[in-house]
């Protein structure tokens, strides 16, 4: 079989047909806190029940057939049904847990849209939670010859080092011979962007307040006073000649997203869906090849895109973001992105939907385009449509 459209992409378009449409009619998430931060006593399961309970109410939601929930670095389980026995939803509504490590909220809703669009079901709650602060030791079987404690998992068979991602990353800058100083840009105007965005109305409303102790949560992690002289000094994470840092990686984090569809008319509807699998040497690669992949599935350009959200894990994305669509960079993470924001790995997709929808809102643009590379080569990408 060709290179290209997966046979099952095919499939789903045949079985959707045209006129099965399935809507996103809003979503919530929590402020994003850092490792060991506002949330470093805070189990994910807990944070996201609070933050779905808040999302029915707020969208007088009155009905939910399932719950689709994106966690990478959880205590394993179907944590998701952990998650929704513990709101005020009805036992009965099932929930599943979906691991695509980064790209597993946005691959939750993509689920979520098969579900709706095949007429399994008529809604669902979809996106992700995540705790890097609680992420647990784990330990190999003794007859596994990988043996003792790990806390990263193997994501591709060549490949065991707990520094996968970062070290892909890496690889990823030297094929496109990145200097450090070439991020700088991307960086700065990252943080730059997500501070002004503080006071976004739109981006405002999928914010959910909450207190601990009594203190408001924030995002954590933006740095407004982000410049050049901060970045210069950062260590290398990878040995005195890498360019991999902590201010061109993004940290760890904790947070909680989810969005609500239905195949009932609403602001926002799913124009199309592509999982995408790549290179895992080269990981950081897979939000532009799930883009490339999506586009060509659906015949639209660039032009057409109106926002696009790009889960910028690496600045290292953001370059082959401007290698591809040079013309294109206004559109790009308008309201900044997971460099400034934070990388809650397995709610990361559902932040992007969110955000994609504020900056819709913002611009009165049409077309969103999301996009997110995840561990061991794999990526995923979904259009939607403002209607």
């Amino acid at each position: 079989m060709k290179r290209g459209i997966p046979w099952n992409a095919s499939f789903l378009h045949f079985l959707i047909g045209a006129n099965m449409s399935v809507y996103i009619h809003g979503g919530l998430r929590t402020p994003i806190g850092v490792l060991n931060g506002q949330y470093r006593n805070m189990r994910p399961e807990m944070l996201g029940a609070q933050l779905i309970d808040e999302l029915i109410k707020r969208y007088d939601i009155s009905q939910v057939d399932g719950i689709f929930c994106g966690n990478a670095v959880g205590t394993g389980g179907n944590i998701g049904r952990l998650m929704g026995l513990m709101t005020n939803l009805p036992n009965s509504v099932p929930a599943i847990t979906v691991d695509m490590q980064c790209a597993s909220a946005l691959m939750s809703i993509e689920m979520a849209y098969t579900h709706i669009a095949s007429g399994v079901m008529d809604s669902a709650i979809a996106g992700g939670i995540e705790s890097s602060s609680l992420q647990p030791d784990r330990m190999y079987a003794a007859n596994d010859d990988r043996k003792g404690l790990y806390k990263v998992a193997q994501f591709s068979p060549q490949d065991c080092s707990p520094l996968a991602m970062l070290e892909g990353a890496e690889r990823t800058i030297q094929k496109h011979n990145v200097l450090k100083e070439d991020l700088y840009p991307y960086i700065i105007g990252s943080h730059k962007r997500a501070s002004e965005a503080l006071n976004n109305p739109h981006l405002k409303s999928y914010i959910m307040p909450i207190t601990i102790d009594g203190k408001a949560c924030v995002d954590e992690c933006i740095r407004p006073k982000m410049n050049e002289k901060l970045l210069s000094r950062m260590k290398p994470l990878l040995g005195p000649n890498a360019i991999t840092n902590a201010g061109n990686a993004c940290l760890t984090h904790d947070g909680a997203a989810f969005v609500y569809v239905s195949n009932e008319k609403g602001p926002f509807r799913i124009y199309s869906v592509m999982p995408w699998a790549g290179n895992p040497q080269f990981s950081p690669e897979g939000a532009l090849e799930s883009t490339e992949a999506i586009l060509k599935r659906t015949g639209l350009t660039m032009d057409d895109i109106d926002v696009v959200e790009w889960n910028e894990a690496f600045a290292i994305i953001d370059v082959l973001f401007n290698k591809a669509y040079p013309k294109h960079l206004e559109k790009y993470n308008k309201l900044g992105g997971a460099l400034a924001y934070g990388h809650p790995y397995g709610c990361s997709g559902a932040i992007l939907a969110l955000h994609c929808m504020a900056a819709l809102e913002s611009c009165n643009g049409r077309y969103g385009l999301c996009a997110i590379a995840g561990a061991g080569g794999t990526g995923t990408a979904l259009i939607m449509e403002r209607m």
